[in-house]
């Protein structure tokens, strides 16, 4: 009985998570990097989720994270985990998200091909 708990153990660690289709581009990948290093964190990953809000229904939301949830696709680049949800996967399916540091923007840009419209200020989108 023992080798048959062992056995099963050991499967359930080596599941792997499903992926997901968002991108993530150099740029932001190192981005995420240099803060996880600022930040002596190796735990950390970048989920990338929607949720409700904003003038046009739904608000992007990106944050680092050390949870894995069930449900949860994942992919990796380059040693940056990104995680999405199973509810935001549809949503962000073909999106991708880079980093864009200029005079006049500095931060994450999400580019979705699933968003049929956005607000005025970009935060949200239908």
């Amino acid at each position: 009985m023992s080798t048959s708990t062992t056995e099963t153990a050991s499967l359930e660690e080596t599941t792997e998570l499903p992926a997901h289709e968002v991108d993530l581009s150099d740029i932001a990948a190192g981005k995420v990097r240099s803060l996880l290093e600022q930040e002596g964190r190796t735990d950390l990953r970048l989920r990338v989720a929607v949720q409700p809000g904003g003038c046009s229904g739904l608000i992007y939301q990106l944050y680092f994270d050390e949870r894995v949830l069930d449900g949860d696709a994942v992919r990796d680049f380059d040693g940056v985990e990104v995680i999405v949800d199973k509810m935001s996967v549809p949503y962000l399916s073909g999106a991708s998200i880079d980093f864009e540091d200029t005079i006049s923007k500095q931060g994450f840009t999400i580019d979705n091909p699933n968003a049929g419209g956005s607000c005025a200020c970009g935060d949200s989108f239908h």
